[in-house]
């Protein structure tokens, strides 16, 4: 058995048992959900690398509906070359992060530019909504959905901050090594053709 398979059945586990102690009112059934959603945490473990009380924390503290975590992405670009950011393990992504709930998608994409790469832009354009577990290969305990932002540079520059140690313009056919559970070189090729299209039509999953 694949943990591919292990993880989407602790994901979709995850989901009912959270479902069920949003909406459940008998105590016996509450205390079988709990389970279940505790069970869904070991399932991970493994799959994960991370120790149960890690898993645990990111995974069981959630309330409410389960739905799927937002992440904003911003493309921006230099005459065809693209903004990209360098985290600590040194792989590089394009600047963006959770959407955080006091935020709008517009709204949050700009503050992440601002805090990763040090710079003021306009966020634009939908370049694309797409689902990471059908197009990002690192897969995850939370179903993710990302949304990439066709964003024009206005000004600043690169500081030193806690989240990236570098950023720089790239050639899509020179590339870094890239963070592939954030963006794809498909992902980014794809935000290159938006900002050359007149008249562009979101795609999405």
């Amino acid at each position: 058995m694949s943990q591919d398979k292990w993880l989407e059945w602790a994901v979709r586990l995850q989901a009912l048992a959270q479902t069920g102690l949003a909406y459940g009112k008998d105590v016996y059934d509450m205390e079988r959900f709990e389970e279940i959603r505790q069970i869904a945490a070991e399932m991970l473990v493994e799959p994960s690398g991370q120790p149960l009380e890690v898993v645990k924390d990111l995974f069981c503290n959630e309330t409410g509906y389960q739905t799927p975590k937002l992440d904003t992405r911003a493309a921006i670009f230099q005459e065809d070359k693209i903004l990209l950011v360098q985290e600590n393990d040194g792989l590089w992504s394009l600047p963006g992060g959770w959407c955080d709930v006091d935020q709008s998608v517009k709204d949050n994409v700009v503050k992440e530019v601002k805090e990763e790469a040090g710079l003021d832009v306009e966020a634009q354009r939908v370049v694309a909504i797409l689902d990471k577990h059908k197009n990002n290969p690192a897969k995850s305990a939370h179903r993710v959905t990302k949304v990439f932002i066709l964003c024009r540079l206005l000004g600043g520059e690169f500081q030193p901050n806690s989240e990236t140690v570098a950023s720089g313009f790239f050639s899509l056919d020179d590339l870094p090594p890239l963070y592939h559970g954030k963006n794809t070189a498909e992902q980014l090729a794809l935000c290159l053709e938006a900002s050359r299209s007149e008249h562009w039509e979101t795609r999405f999953d």
